[in-house]
């Protein structure tokens, strides 16, 4: 059989696109490797040459010889996908297939714009796809049910240059999630199936990486059972890990020890919302009832640092959320800060909900980034939404409250973990903060009232002035 040239292309950010043969504008973000893509690749037959292209690092070279061109994207760069799949296959007259999260949870939009669409995993589909190129019938959308995780292919880490990444191993242990949360894009291209890997396959992929790895798993703790398995099987290898999960770990002893003496120096968490209404009306219900300052201290004396995802625009959020969302976090003192603009994801039952109550004010899908308000908040005007969360950003990232929680993080982190981790992401956000002028945007939103003026000093120790503002 003839060979098959493939190039696997990530389309870059709007905020981030350049002409070719430029780099990207403004700083460089602190990048994890594009694991999908890696297995994407692994998972192609013998007879094709891959070449991965991140856009991010690297111009597309649109006079390329690849026989194929394959496109993996998410909802805010699917814009790009389509003008990059248009120069393809109107100009070049090449084939194009898709791939990733908007592919699958809109594959009638994405078919119109590409020969071929792989919806969910990759690692059932590309054979076929490729398969029915070399045959002439390529076409359509090739689907399969979410499939067993054994046997998978190891990443092709050397189609990537590991010094466009941060300095981690990425890899995969588990995949999806079963929870059932409204706004989440995870569950809904997973149809909420939670998978695992054989333990004797992953440590078998992880002895010989280096000391530092990241799971890009989605809920690394969701079978308990699992999850002590696997942590048992890597104490013996010395490793650092990073991965996410649930805030239900902090209240389990066994598994909380067991996962510090595996390696464990840092998780991210989606705790969400301060408010157990706002939990409620996203069914997720895994954080009701949990005290998260209790939560955050638990995790940080056996030495973990907390990654804190915050969601903010849901319907039960006034403007006073984004000042007690500070409160929380300063006094907690969370180590990084992932605060987002409630983002309504096309094939998520939030978007449909919101769609049929015609409150969607904008399907530009590169404004689906987190950073945009596409929909009209309950509760709040947009403005306000928009310029809340910048504010809290920028109050977070601040140059004395990095420093101040650095300091206090030396007294229970692992100092190796800070310098490469926790203190390069902090510096990260506020770098593109400045890019994307949060800082401008957060002057526009006036937290203004005694006790809070006095609680967002930056001097002093903010304390939390009203326990029941936290779910508990």
């Amino acid at each position: 059989m003839e060979r098959i040239k493939f190039d696997l292309i990530s389309p870059t950010a709007p905020a981030r696109r350049a002409a070719a043969g430029e780099r990207p504008p403004g700083p460089r973000a602190f990048r994890f490797s594009m694991l999908p893509s890696l297995y994407a690749a692994a998972s192609m037959p013998p007879y094709v040459d891959t070449r991965i292209v991140d856009e991010d690092v690297q111009p597309i070279d649109f006079d390329t010889e690849a026989d194929l061109i394959g496109i993996s994207f998410m909802t805010y760069n699917a814009p790009r996908a389509y003008e990059i799949a248009e120069r393809f296959r109107g100009d070049k007259g090449k084939p194009v297939i898709f791939g990733g999260y908007h592919p699958t949870l809109m594959p009638e939009e994405a078919i119109q714009h590409a020969d071929a669409v792989c919806v969910g995993d990759a690692e059932p589909n590309v054979p076929r796809m490729m398969e029915d190129l070399a045959a002439g019938r390529l076409g359509g959308l090739y689907a399969s049910e979410p499939t067993p995780l054994a046997n998978l292919p190891i990443p092709r880490r050397d189609l990537i240059r590991k010094k466009d990444y941060a300095p981690v191993d990425v890899a995969q242990a588990t995949r999806g999630c079963s929870h059932r949360c409204s706004f989440c894009s995870i569950a809904a291209f997973h149809n909420h199936h939670f998978r695992t890997r054989p333990v004797a396959e992953v440590i078998e992929e992880i002895k010989d990486l280096g000391r530092y790895i990241l799971f890009m798993d989605d809920a690394i703790t969701a079978n308990r059972d699992y999850a002590m398995e696997l942590f048992s099987a890597m104490v013996p290898l010395g490793k650092h890990w990073f991965s996410q999960c649930g805030i239900g770990i902090a209240q389990d002893e066994e598994l909380l020890d067991l996962a510090t003496r595996s390696g464990c120096r840092g998780l991210f968490i989606g705790f969400e919302s301060l408010s157990e209404q706002g939990l409620r009306s996203w069914s997720k219900r895994s954080n009701l009832g949990k005290d998260y300052v209790v939560a955050v201290r638990r995790l940080h004396a056996a030495g973990i640092a907390v990654v804190a995802a915050f969601v903010f625009g849901g319907d039960h959020d006034t403007a006073d959320v984004f000042p007690r969302t500070l409160e929380f976090l300063l006094e907690a003192n969370v180590e990084v800060l992932q605060a987002t603009r409630m983002t309504p994801f096309p094939g998520t039952p939030l978007f449909e909900e919101m769609d049929q109550q015609g409150r969607i004010l904008d399907k530009d899908w590169s404004h689906y980034d987190f950073g945009h308000v596409v929909f009209e908040p309950a509760q709040m005007r947009c403005e306000t939404l928009d310029s809340g969360v910048a504010w809290v950003q920028s109050e977070f990232y601040a140059r004395q409250r990095i420093a101040r929680r650095i300091g206090r993080g030396l007294g229970y982190l692992d100092p190796g973990v800070i310098l490469r981790a926790i203190l390069p992401i902090n510096l990260a956000y506020r770098r593109k903060m400045a890019v994307v002028g949060t800082f401008e945007q957060g002057a526009a939103f006036d937290p203004r009232g005694g006790a809070l003026q006095s609680m967002l000093a930056v001097r002093g120790s903010p304390r939390s002035g009203n326990g029941s503002q936290l779910p508990v």
